[in-house]
């Protein structure tokens, strides 16, 4: 029986810790950390994951605020208040929701996050510390993965690590992320993606399987050996009719079939997704106390 990965357990144990560190920044007379967040339109995922996102600021102490803007707002107008953000020494932390709609370029938009105050992790200053291994804001999703890997212990040095998915936002700076110097590194590591030949023959040879290709239901237990820890990355809504909504989130992984051959898996929901929160939250407190240093600096 596989062990399951639980992230909201992990996530709980962070916000824990985050909490302290808050009360005591404010018992020295400090404002608390400031995370915004800028959410365009009206799409429901969307909506559903900024809400997620000001509820834990606030469990934890922090000051989290939502501006909102019609799907119709300009590029010039997002890049304005980009700017304004970032000018203003109150606010530690800005996100940008993805996606935007088509008429607004998200590279410009995320590229005019200053790199202190972008706590997703998707600038390329910070992208490019974490390739040198230097000390910098991490993608959220990858170091909550991290995060989660060494609560419970899950020794990266020298296993064989497949990430499925080249993404910029996980698939890259995770196959960095676990190859890089560490307590959860030092692992060889493979990234495939959908232009991969025989991609099973490198599943079956892997340790740990990163799946995040947005595929629902792709890796099944036939590409799996036994003993594989298995993180699963997707977060798709598939329709169903049993439900209140009437959909669910689906994984990447098949479940029912890889379950029984793993030794650790996380759940979808309820395994990656609250770590991606866990480390937005780190990053924000790190951006903010960075803040503080270089003011009394």
């Amino acid at each position: 029986m596989a062990t399951i990965i639980d992230g909201r357990v992990v996530s709980a144990s962070i916000r824990e810790s985050l909490s302290r560190e808050v009360q005591t920044l404010v018992s020295q007379g400090l404002r608390p950390p400031h995370l915004v967040a800028i959410l365009v339109g009206n799409d429901g995922g969307s909506q559903t994951y900024v809400g997620a996102k000001e509820k834990a600021c606030h469990e934890v102490g922090f000051l989290g605020s939502v501006i909102r803007y019609p799907e119709t707002v300009t590029e010039e107008e997002l890049l304005a208040k980009v700017n304004e953000i970032n000018h203003n020494d109150q606010i530690d932390g800005l996100i940008v929701q993805l996606p935007l709609p088509k008429h607004i370029n998200e590279n410009r938009v995320t590229l005019a996050i200053t790199p202190e105050k972008d706590v997703d992790g998707f600038h390329d200053v910070n992208m490019g510390r974490l390739t040198k291994g230097a000390d910098g804001i991490k993608p959220a999703t990858p170091y909550g993965i991290t995060l989660m890997l060494k609560h419970y212990g899950i020794p990266t040095e020298g296993k064989h690590v497949v990430v499925i998915g080249r993404s910029n936002i996980v698939g890259r700076p995770m196959s960095i992320l676990l190859s890089n110097p560490g307590e959860t590194g030092n692992a060889t590591v493979t990234v495939c993606h959908s232009r991969t030949p025989n991609l099973t023959w490198f599943t079956q040879n892997a340790d740990i399987i990163v799946a995040a290709l947005g595929k629902p239901g792709f890796l099944i237990g036939d590409m799996v050996k036994e003993g594989c820890v298995i993180i699963d990355v997707g977060t798709t809504r598939v329709d169903d009719p049993t439900k209140k909504a009437g959909w669910r989130l689906c994984g990447d992984v098949d479940f029912a079939s890889v379950e029984p051959k793993a030794s650790a898996i996380t759940p979808v929901p309820g395994g990656v997704g609250p770590m991606t929160i866990a480390g937005l939250l780190v990053n924000t407190l790190k951006a903010r106390k960075a803040g503080l240093a270089a003011r009394t600096a």
